[in-house]
């Protein structure tokens, strides 16, 4: 992250807690768990979850041990998320790494992301706020919701924008919306400025996630996954929903031929990119994410000012902006 020590500057004192903290998390007995959690550990994530956990308490007052463990299960939870998802997907590389599931077969992919997820669920209850543990609940529940949703829309080739804008609502909005909540609730914040920081979280989910699709439509290494992996699986995402609905229908109906057929075969995908590219399909969906990002720095105005807010805004600057 090219603005890290800017936008960490608030809480960095509290945030090497959460490293050793989120370090120290996960420890077990059994060998082949213990070995895929040092994997696990030993990756490099950007820790975008935690930081919004962090720097929303701090601007709501104050980081308290509620903030630090409520970071720490929330990356935790995440984690399991990304392993459950590498199973589905049969993904085989994040960031340029090996997925735990390249090296580990399926089974101990998805026990490990039980055991991980479990720890998480366990670590919710140590809070005693029974709102951070209704929230980490209703999380898990929607973050698979979204998961088969997704399935279920690519299976059944749902073109539709709506349905796309629900998928990242319930996999990825919700996710920051709950970090930016529980960070509020963590430094006693008020019901007003609760609802302004999971509103916040929900703009930059949506952010986040219209960015991380456009990557799927260019060729470059540091990302992390091949050029036009989410067609490949079947998932339209927003540049293609857009030429799709904007072109010359004679010539979208061959492309619309292609993914119900779903036939992704090399030449097909790098056409399909071609055509939501030719269309105005990056565009759009840029300019659907600069609406989100400005949705979410409206609300910022309304928390008050300190340090951790300005971070707040360099954060969501930096989830548009990002480059992997």
């Amino acid at each position: 992250m090219d603005d890290k020590k800017k936008i960490e500057a608030p809480v960095r004192e509290e945030f090497n807690r959460f490293m050793e903290d989120f370090k120290h998390s996960l420890q077990s007995e059994t060998r082949h768990l213990q070995s895929a959690i040092d994997f696990i550990l030993d990756a490099k994530g950007k820790h975008i979850r935690p930081l919004l956990v962090l720097l929303t308490a701090k601007a709501c007052g104050r980081v308290t041990d509620d903030t630090i463990n409520s970071a720490v299960l929330l990356e935790l939870l995440h984690t399991a998320t990304l392993i459950h998802d590498d199973v589905i997907d049969e993904t085989k590389q994040r960031r340029g790494v090996p997925s735990l599931n390249a090296i580990y077969d399926n089974r101990v992919s998805v026990l490990v992301g039980d055991y991980i997820l479990s720890t998480s669920l366990m670590r919710s209850t140590l809070t005693g706020d029974l709102r951070i543990v209704k929230i980490i609940s209703e999380l898990g529940r929607d973050l698979s919701e979204g998961e088969i949703q997704q399935l279920e829309t690519a299976e059944e080739t749902i073109l539709d924008e709506a349905c796309y804008l629900g998928v990242i609502r319930k996999k990825t909005a919700t996710l920051l919306s709950a970090c930016t909540e529980i960070g509020a609730i963590s430094a006693g914040a008020s019901d007003e400025l609760l609802t302004l920081c999971r509103e916040f979280g929900v703009q930059v989910g949506y952010c986040f996630q219209i960015r991380d699709d456009i990557f799927d439509y260019f060729e470059d290494s540091k990302i992390g996954k091949p050029t036009g992996n989410d067609i490949r699986e079947g998932k339209i995402t927003l540049p293609l929903l857009y030429a799709l609905r904007t072109a010359d229908q004679s010539v979208a109906q061959r492309f619309i031929d292609i993914i119900q057929a779903k036939d992704f075969t090399s030449e097909n995908i790098h056409s399909l990119i071609h055509f939501a590219k030719e269309n105005g399909g990056i565009a759009y969906a840029e300019r659907c994410m600069q609406v989100y990002h400005a949705k979410a720095l409206e609300i910022l105005m309304h928390i008050p000012e300190s340090e951790a807010r300005n971070s707040l805004k360099l954060l969501a600057d930096y989830i548009v902006n990002r480059q992997k």
